[in-house]
Order: C-alpha cells, then sequence, then structure tokens
C-alpha cells in the first residue's frame, strides 16, 4: 500500500474512539500520540490522552505538567500520566484491605511484609499498570469520551497490555473456580461438625431459626466480590481492544533497520492474538532533496529502507512525518502536525 498523507490517518481513525500508540522506544511515539489527541481536541472533540510509559514525556510534549489524575489541557483535551509508583502502592493496599477480611489478626503482620516484598516482584508493577488502565479505559468510555488516545511504553511491554485483560481474565476464573471448591469443602465440614456436636448443632439452629439473629457473611464473600469485579473489568477491557469498530492499534517507527525488525515481530505477535494494527507511522524522516553529503547520504538510505517497510507492511497504511526543523510542544503545534 503506497504512502498516505497525515490527514488520511486523521481521517481513518476518527471514527474508532480507542487509539494505542506503540512502537520501539525513541521513535516518537509520545509525539504522534499527543499529535493525535491534540488534533481532536481541535475539531472540538472530547479528547483523553493517556500515557502508560514509566519513562514519562507526555507532559513535557505537551508543555504541562501532568499527574496521575486528569488534567484539563485545553477544553476538549484531558491529559494524565500514569504514575506506577503510586498505582501499585494503591493496588497493594486494596490486597490488603481485601485479606483483612478473612485472614486471623495475627497473622497480619506476616502478611503485610509479604505484600511490601512482592511490590518488587516481576510482573507486580505490569499487573497493577494494566488494572489501572483497564480502569481508566472503561471509565474514559463511559464518560462519552469522542476520543481516548493511549501512550504506550515500549513495543514489548505494549503487546503484554494489549494481551494481558484476557490472560487476568482466565487466572481470574482459576481463582473463583478454586474459592467454589473451597467453598463446598467448608460446607461439607460445617455439616460434619453439626451432626456429631449435638449442643453446637442445636446452637446453630436456634441462631438460623431467630429472624433476628445477626448475620455473618462468609469470609470470603468479600474476596470473591472483588475477583469477581475484576473479572467483569478484564472482561470489558477485552471486548473493547478486540473491536475493531472501536480500538485502533497505530506502530510507529522509523526508517531504521532495527525498528524495522522491531516492528515486524509486533505485527506478527498482533495478527497472532488478533489484534491486526490499523497503522504504521514512519516518523523523522528526512525529505529526499538534499544538498548537503551526509543529510543526502541518510536521505537515500531512508528511502532504500521505505521500500523494506512498504513491502513489509504492504496489507496496512503508512503514514510518513517528516523530520522538523524545531520540536513540537504544546497542543496548538502537536495538532497542526497532522495537518
Amino acid at each position: 500500500m503506497a504512502l498516505q498523507s497525515l490527514s488520511a490517518l486523521v481521517t481513518q481513525l476518527a471514527s474508532q474512539p480507542i487509539i494505542f500508540v506503540g512502537g520501539k522506544g525513541g521513535v516518537g511515539k509520545t509525539t504522534t500520540a499527543a499529535a493525535l489527541a491534540s488534533h481532536y481536541a481541535a475539531m472540538q472533540k472530547k479528547t483523553l490522552v493517556v500515557s502508560t510509559d514509566p519513562a514519562h514525556s507526555l507532559g513535557d510534549v505537551l508543555n504541562v505538567t501532568l499527574n496521575d489524575e486528569k488534567t484539563a489541557v485545553t477544553p476538549y483535551l484531558d491529559a494524565l500520566e500514569l504514575n506506577p509508583d503510586v498505582i501499585v502502592d494503591a493496588h497493594f493496599a486494596q490486597v490488603e484491605r481485601t485479606i483483612r477480611g478473612y485472614a486471623n489478626p495475627d497473622m497480619m503482620p506476616k502478611i503485610r511484609e509479604h505484600l511490601r516484598l512482592s511490590k518488587s516482584a516481576p510482573g507486580a508493577q505490569e499487573a497493577a499498570m494494566l488494572e489501572s488502565m483497564c480502569q481508566h479505559l472503561v471509565t474514559a468510555v463511559d464518560a462519552g469520551y469522542d476520543h481516548i488516545v493511549f501512550d504506550t511504553a515500549p513495543t514489548g511491554h505494549t503487546l503484554r497490555l494489549l494481551v494481558l485483560p484476557e490472560m487476568m481474565g482466565a487466572w481470574t476464573d482459576g481463582l473463583l473456580a478454586q474459592q467454589r471448591r473451597q467453598a463446598k469443602l467448608r460446607s461439607a465440614a460445617t455439616s460434619l461438625d453439626r451432626n456429631t456436636d449435638d449442643k453446637r448443632y442445636e446452637g446453630y439452629k436456634n441462631k438460623v431459626n431467630n429472624p433476628f439473629a445477626k448475620h455473618r457473611p462468609d469470609r470470603w464473600e468479600q474476596a470473591v466480590s472483588v475477583l469477581e469485579q475484576r473479572k467483569q473489568l478484564f472482561r470489558e477491557t477485552g471486548a473493547l481492544l478486540h473491536d475493531h469498530k472501536q480500538t485502533a492499534i497505530v506502530l510507529v517507527m522509523t526508517a531504521d533497520v532495527l525498528p524495522l525488525a522491531e516492528t515486524k515481530r509486533t505485527v506478527e505477535q498482533l495478527e497472532e492474538s488478533k489484534l491486526n494494527p490499523a497503522a504504521i507511522v514512519v516518523n523523522q524522516l528526512i525529505t529526499p532533496v538534499q544538498t548537503d553529503a551526509f543529510w543526502r547520504k541518510r536521505a537515500d538510505r531512508q528511502q532504500q529502507l521505505m521500500h523494506d517497510i512498504e513491502k513489509s507492511f504492504g496489507s496496512y497504511p503508512i503514514y510518513p512525518i517528516y523530520l522538523q526543523q524545531t520540536d513540537v510542544r504544546g497542543s496548538d503545534a502537536l495538532g497542526k502536525l497532522l495537518q
């Protein structure tokens, strides 16, 4: 498929409210995500741009100070940067509250120590970030944003974020199944106790027959409720991600050997997960006509690689962004980049 104008990219994505922008580190994901969000906001479309990259630069590109709370950049553009440390602390605080509901109080000091050490465990930050991302996505959809643009972490993290909702949903199903088995065993053990201890049984029967007896909920109910909520959250997110009418994945690369190789692998993995990208953006291209020998050689090399890029991704729209003379910062300048 031949190279297309950037205005065509805006038109292509206009009907898809959720846009994930991913790619190798340093290729311009943040600038592309911020440019898309700023352009739609300039068209008076209510837009939210979210950075999930721990090495945040979204605020720098937009020329505003951002944190993990929504900040109004313009009347139509909101932005936030998900802070991994804050998210992990909140995630484990929720886990502790859930455990406290049914654990022996004497065990809580050891449990807190275990949770503290678990914050540094492989995947802990990723799981917490995933749940936060899913929550922000579902909440933003419910809030009626016309566009929700995610500036994601480098490619490997992006892929895991896109496929984890399905994996986490299956993992939650396993926990719930285990809980149901334990509930049956507890029920059987309770019945046995009632039959072998007449006094306990009579006391239990009197309590059941007493309509004024205080109800004591099962100690696992709170944990099950949390798991069910997470399962529903991952289910909703997974449905949104796999709905091509709702979600578009835009991969950003430069015309260099390493980004080309990584983008090839990313496209293959996305296709295996039935999450085909909607478009490829080739950033930092040099205008072919150059008088300086160095820049002419660089431009010629890029043009050679562009042939490989068009051949490798021939079934996807490819959009070029040419190298700018100055840094593009602020929502006004970013919005104009895609005109």
